[in-house]
């Protein structure tokens, strides 16, 4: 008789990770790894869905090799880093020119040689963020990310890496009014002039 192995969930485990209020909020994350594919461009553009079609299928092997190991993971959600090469706003550049980074979160034991496929092994240390849950379609996502930089404003803070969006809702089973997705963004102390 075998036994089944169970499995890591790491929206369960981490709820910390995957949680976020209304409004805008400081936390602290330390370091977590991912499967990683760099790109540029818009979201619904060619490069970004082949990017898709490079991560998913390393996330699926990963999962694949750490279970023949006796450890097994639930696949996790989506994730994105976003910026620009821009003196611009960053809403003022085209969706063209914006670079990405898309991960999936991977559980600890899974190792860089683990990951292949045409997707890297990444870590990222976020340190203080200043979060949100955005409810909504992403075409609102400035709305709430006013709401964010007001927050940051106030309290002397300013941006201190790429903008981090966790996509806890799929959008091709959720009514854009429905979607949900933390907005995450590191911050350090302004400095004073």
């Amino acid at each position: 008789m075998t036994s089944a192995v169970a499995k890591l969930d790491l929206a369960r485990a981490d709820r910390d990770y995957y949680t976020a209020t209304a409004a805008p909020e400081l936390r602290e994350f330390g370091t977590r790894h991912y499967a990683a594919v760099d790109g540029r461009g818009a979201p619904e553009g060619p490069e970004y869905v082949a990017a898709l079609e490079v991560l998913y299928p390393a996330a699926y092997g990963a999962k694949k090799r750490a279970k023949a190991q006796g450890r097994d993971f639930v696949v996790a959600k989506l994730e994105g880093l976003w910026w620009v090469e821009s003196d611009l706003p960053p809403l003022e550049v085209p969706r063209e020119e914006w670079h990405w980074t898309l991960l999936i979160r991977l559980p600890d034991f899974v190792t860089p040689d683990m990951v292949i496929g045409g997707a890297r092994f990444a870590r990222l240390t976020e340190g203080t963020v200043v979060q949100v849950m955005h409810t909504g379609p992403y075409a609102n996502e400035p709305e709430t990310l006013a709401r964010m930089d007001a927050f940051m404003t106030a309290r002397g803070l300013a941006h201190a890496g790429r903008h981090h969006e966790i996509y806890l809702s799929d959008p091709r089973r959720t009514a854009p009014e429905a979607m949900r997705t933390i907005l995450r963004q590191p911050v350090l102390a302004a400095a004073r002039g």
